[in-house]
């Protein structure tokens, strides 16, 4: 396979062509939202609010603050090294250890399997609340995601081409939601209807308010997380190294406005304990605040949200499989490409069953979403500390650089929040642990059939092992 050098000289194909660099600025922001926004808000915000209460803007903000932290290590680590690429390919850069690059790519592809199973739980939630079906409860909602997350496969199989207008269109979408949440809220707290003064409520535990915010940051983080994902379109933004801070920051900032906005309207207009039953706790906000808007409409918002949340992370599950299998650290059966469709149809059927067995056996959104949180958190804690290992590698190109405390002050953050100290459900620490057990299984049967064929693990490469993470 072919080396692609990711120091200062940078080494591609001749045979290959580069990428079009097509984004500039504006379509670069738009990706950035887009990749945020999602499920997590969608879905999560009544069990951040089961958590902590009337303050359930505080969670978001505090995720906001830890997402930014480690946003810092990732524009250094783009801007110098300017190509698509993603935590494993920084972390093999870093340590140079195949296993450690292995337990991150499989994590972040693990991250992106729980995400679409999230989603495919508040699809089904927001399904039957949008159409008044009596499926709300028990092995209906489960019904409903294992038939999403099928039609997920299908679509995934058939293949599908993404290009960044298609994503300006969706963030337009998903957006659009959010945005009616706020102004629902904006006006009915102008004509004093709600409690705005729920905002300030703290959820206890003791004499303590910390810890419940802690609680419920671990699982708000999950509405932060996708920004990772835009490192992987650096080879075509148009001047990465002067654009991605400044859009990169401005979609964080926007993003996490809207959520702590959204969070406001939700707590003035839904008492915690009821925004928190259920899967589907915007709809909640709108019955409230605006009982005569067409029910359905948000729903449908909602599950387009939520949908191309789960497409988009089973692609790049799917195809992270693909590239590891294609690396000799996974089994070779994983590199199987469909003879006519041309998509890794072994990979797909692989992390598709995965999904089923978590949609079915663990089920709640709190636990799934819970769980790709603490493996990016994982991650991240990795990314951070690789910025500072790799600052003894120079490029001769001038790159952004941060400040030492920021990355350290990330991996601490980072790590603290995926510790269980924070009160997270031993339930993720199980879930995640069982997915990483599988993986290394996977890994060792993969090393001793290489040994015994005489096969070496390729050197990883950007387009093969990067992978992105879970979008929300």
């Amino acid at each position: 396979m072919a080396d692609v050098s990711v120091g200062g000289g940078q080494q591609t194909p001749s045979s290959e062509p580069s990428l079009e660099r097509v984004m500039g600025p504006w379509l670069l922001l738009l990706f950035i939202v887009g990749d945020i926004l999602g499920t997590g808000i969608y879905a999560l915000t009544g069990n951040v609010a089961k958590q902590v209460g009337g303050v359930v803007w505080l969670p978001f903000l505090v995720a906001f603050v830890v997402a930014l932290l480690t946003a810092f290590s990732y524009l250094e680590l783009v801007t110098k090294y300017p190509r698509a690429a993603g935590a494993a390919l920084y972390t093999h850069r870093a340590f140079g250890i195949h296993f450690v690059t292995f337990i991150v790519a499989f994590a972040v592809m693990c991250s992106g399997i729980t995400s679409a199973s999230t989603a495919s739980r508040a699809f089904a939630a927001n399904f039957a609340h949008a159409f008044d079906l009596d499926i709300a409860k028990g092995i209906g909602i489960t019904v409903v995601g294992l038939l999403f997350m099928a039609a997920v496969a299908a679509i995934n199989f058939r293949g599908v081409g993404e290009s960044v207008k298609a994503n300006v269109v969706l963030t337009c979408v998903e957006l659009s939601g959010l945005l009616i949440i706020i102004m629902i809220g904006m006006w009915a707290i102008g004509r004093g209807q709600g409690d705005v003064s729920r905002v300030l409520e703290f959820k206890t535990v003791g004499d303590s308010m910390f810890w419940p915010v802690i609680a419920a940051t671990t699982l708000a983080f999950f509405a932060m997380v996708g920004f990772e994902d835009s490192v992987n379109m650096a080879e075509e933004c148009k001047n990465p190294v002067d654009h991605f801070p400044k859009v990169l920051l401005a979609g964080l900032f926007i993003t996490g406005a809207i959520y702590v906005l959204v969070s406001i309207s939700a707590i003035t207009l839904v008492p915690p304990d009821q925004l928190g039953q259920g899967e589907a706790p915007l709809l909640k906000v709108v019955q409230a605040g605006a009982p005569n808007f067409p029910l359905w409409i948000f729903g449908f918002i909602t599950m387009f949200a939520v949908a191309n949340s789960a497409l988009i992370n089973m692609l790049m599950a799917s195809r992270l499989v693909y590239g590891m299998s294609r690396e000799h650290v996974l089994p070779a059966v994983l590199g199987k490409v469909h003879p006519s469709r041309r998509t890794p149809y072994v990979a797909i059927g692989f992390t598709s069953l995965l999904a089923f067995g978590l949609i079915t056996f663990v089920g709640e959104v709190p636990a799934l979403g819970g769980t790709t949180a603490l493996l990016l958190l994982c991650v991240f804690t990795v990314v951070n500390v690789a910025v500072l290992v790799l600052r003894r590698d120079r490029v001769a190109h001038k790159h952004f650089r941060t400040p030492t405390i920021v990355p350290i002050l990330g991996a601490i953050t980072c790590a603290f929040l995926a510790g269980p100290w924070t009160g997270r459900d031993s339930v993720q620490y199980t879930i995640a642990g069982v997915l990483i057990a599988l993986g290394v299984a996977l890994w060792v049967v993969t090393v001793l059939v290489n040994r015994a064929t005489g096969l070496k693990p390729a050197e990883p490469t950007m387009a093969d092992i990067g992978g992105s993470g879970p979008q929300n």
